[in-house]
């Protein structure tokens, strides 16, 4: 039973990223919330069985796959068009295979040697800290009340949940002590009630039980235009997921090598072409949960395969998603505060130990901060003046710091 309740601790931590990805394409393109509500339950099944790829066949490391920010763009530009979501079947399929077989073929593997302890510890500290303004949006409710009228109380909500995630980290006892998220969560989401922050409509849209279907949005329509646009985000994703198997490799103190990262990124095609026929979004390695690992300790694959399983029967209870999809943005903020501060003081803590803090060094870890943080804040209609290569590299903080690192690292010895 307890495994079973860490399992769902994971489920938690990654949920708000997980359904924002179909949210926002959803939105975006026009969809109705019929639509949007099965488009999230696809996105379940996709993600649970991704993660089971993962932690089966692909890197082995105790690590969460779920949809993906780096595809939202490349998704809205190709569900808008005229082949809509049965071009972006297509270009999942593909973009897939050859994410696939990059990994499979040991290419990604032979790019390890450039991660030295202080790139790692960069690219670490930057998987944590690029997400602090997400953290910052929920905790103000921003996404969904941009305007502030909820100021108040979603700050009353999500310093509630931070204060009660952190105590029960800190001061619980025994089994107690590992459900950090559990506790937050329900505190915050109760407390959220009493200020009407809950939003029941998706609930009472989504079906008690529904079972998903290969292709729902039609024959999948490989256009060329579709394909060289996802691929874009396949890049990033696979600069991000490298970053993360390292992450949960120093959090959890497991040995890494080529083999494991390249079985990592050929599981991740797999999963995303698997994705595409279930007519889901994009998958990836999620850092939120790598978060939960540090603050809990628990660095069992065996939970993560039950969150996982959760994550599959979710997808047959759809008004069951849509419970936990109303969780409010504040709570959400509340649990992230503290889970994506701890991959970024991972990151420093290795970089404390192995590396000599000399002028080269300090500079070079100067720089990378300072590029990773800055680069996300660019507007979009100053990234609209880049190659959509060089723009969707620079909405990732991560890539962006890392790709610096390793650049300044191999010049200047």
């Amino acid at each position: 039973m307890k495994r079973i309740v860490l399992g769902f601790q994971h489920v938690l931590a990654m949920f708000g990223a997980t359904i924002t990805v179909p949210l926002v394409v959803g939105s975006a393109i026009g969809l109705p919330i019929s639509d949007i509500a099965f488009l999230i339950q696809a996105v379940l099944l996709a993600m649970g069985v991704a993660t089971l790829l993962q932690t089966g066949i692909g890197s082995k490391f105790p690590i969460v796959q779920g949809s993906s920010f780096a595809f939202i763009p490349g998704l809205i530009s190709i569900g808008s068009g005229a082949a809509g979501l049965a071009a972006v079947e297509g270009a999942l399929i593909v973009g897939g295979i050859l994410e696939g077989l990059t990994g499979a073929l040991g290419l990604i593997g032979k790019l390890k040697k450039l991660f030295s302890p202080l790139v790692t510890g960069i690219t670490i500290m930057l998987v944590g800290f690029s997400l602090a303004n997400v953290a910052v949006m929920y905790t103000f409710n921003f996404f969904v009340d941009a305007a502030g009228t909820t100021l108040l109380p979603s700050s009353i909500v999500a310093l509630v949940t931070f204060v009660t995630t952190i105590l029960v980290a800190l001061k619980a006892k025994g089994t107690f002590k590992a459900m950090p998220v559990i506790a937050g969560a329900t505190v915050g989401y109760v407390v959220s009630i009493g200020f009407g922050l809950v939003d029941f409509g998706l609930v009472n849209e989504m079906k008690f039980f529904s079972l998903p279907h290969l292709l729902p949005w039609g024959t999948p329509v490989f256009d060329a235009n579709a394909i060289i646009i996802i691929l874009f985000a396949f890049m990033v994703s696979i600069i991000e997921s490298v970053g993360d198997y390292h992450a949960i490799t120093a959090i959890a103190n497991l040995p890494i090598d080529n083999e494991k990262i390249n079985r990592g990124i050929a599981s991740e095609g797999l999963s995303c072409s698997i994705a595409g026929i279930f007519g889901a979004c994009g998958t990836t390695s999620y850092s939120e949960n790598i978060g939960l690992v540090a603050l809990t300790r628990v660095a069992s694959v065996q939970v993560v395969q039950i969150g996982a399983v959760i994550l599959i029967c979710m997808s047959m209870i759809p008004k069951f998603a849509g419970l936990l999809a109303s969780i409010p943005a504040p709570v959400l903020g509340g649990l992230t505060t503290a889970l994506y501060g701890m991959i970024g003081v991972t990151g420093l803590k290795l970089i404390k130990d192995k590396v000599e803090l000399n002028d080269r060094n300090t500079l070079i870890l100067a720089s990378s901060l300072v590029l990773g943080l800055g680069a996300p804040q660019l507007s979009p209609e100053l990234l609209a003046n880049f190659p959509q290569i060089i723009a969707s590299i620079l909405e990732s903080g991560m890539a962006v710091g890392a790709i610096s690192a390793i650049i300044m690292d191999q010049l200047l010895k």
